[in-house]
């Protein structure tokens, strides 16, 4: 590749098989210790370190490194509350008809409902913006993969959060319109998802699950 044309050398860490093979069974170890937690404490958490972590979920790939994203950093306790009743407007309308029955047959086990109170209690709320389009010069401009590029995003954020000692989970009320409304954000930007961010409380529990083995998610053609 030519080194002209905004193209600079690539750097990168030089590790033995040894030590490469340590970082991954490390990093697979503390990916296995995430759990999604709905018991929140109400310490707080510096606002620099929310600002690494969103600065983390920023470095992922993107189609045509166009970057369709938008990290909504809440930790006002006014909006928060705004934001827990408006979600639990959706999730309780979703709870009681909205959802199938084998929807609320595969949540029973997790034991979620419609009260979210970790909204509020969480200090810090992320809320995800994905943007289809930018505008240029008043004209629309595609984004590509905006989808892919913004889960990319959002699962290197989630394994950041959990590096970093925190905990979150992923609330995806439905419909999430009420979130550009709150947050007044433009039109070219539709809410992805919700973080809240913080520590657990001393008593948190999590349901006892099971994850899938490597035979049952790996197909392997050696």
């Amino acid at each position: 590749m030519s080194e002209d044309k905004g193209f600079i050398p690539y750097t990168a860490r030089r590790l033995t098989e040894e030590e490469s093979r340590q970082k991954a069974t490390d990093q697979y170890q503390l990916a296995n210790m995430r759990r999604s937690v709905r018991d929140f404490s109400d310490k707080p958490v510096p606002f620099e370190l929310i600002k690494d972590l969103v600065m983390t979920a920023g470095t992922a790939p993107s189609g045509a490194h166009k970057q369709p994203w938008t990290f909504s950093i809440v930790g006002n306790s006014e909006v928060k509350s705004e934001i827990r009743k408006a979600a639990e407007k959706e999730e309780y309308e979703s709870y009681n008809g909205r959802m199938s029955e084998k929807w609320l047959q595969d949540l029973a086990p997790i034991g979620t409902d419609w009260h979210k109170p970790f909204l509020e209690t969480a200090p810090w709320l992320i809320i995800v913006f994905k943007r289809p389009f930018e505008y240029v010069d008043g004209e629309k401009w595609q984004n590509y993969y905006v989808n892919e590029s913004v889960g990319i995003a959002c699962g290197m954020l989630i394994n950041a959060i959990h590096n970093a000692g925190l905990t979150t989970l992923t609330h995806t009320p439905s419909p999430m319109n009420f979130l550009s409304k709150i947050l007044k954000r433009p039109d070219n930007e539709r809410p992805y998802l919700l973080l809240p961010v913080g520590y657990p409380t001393d008593n948190a529990m999590v349901p006892e699950l099971k994850r899938k083995s490597f035979d049952e998610i790996a197909d392997l053609h050696l």
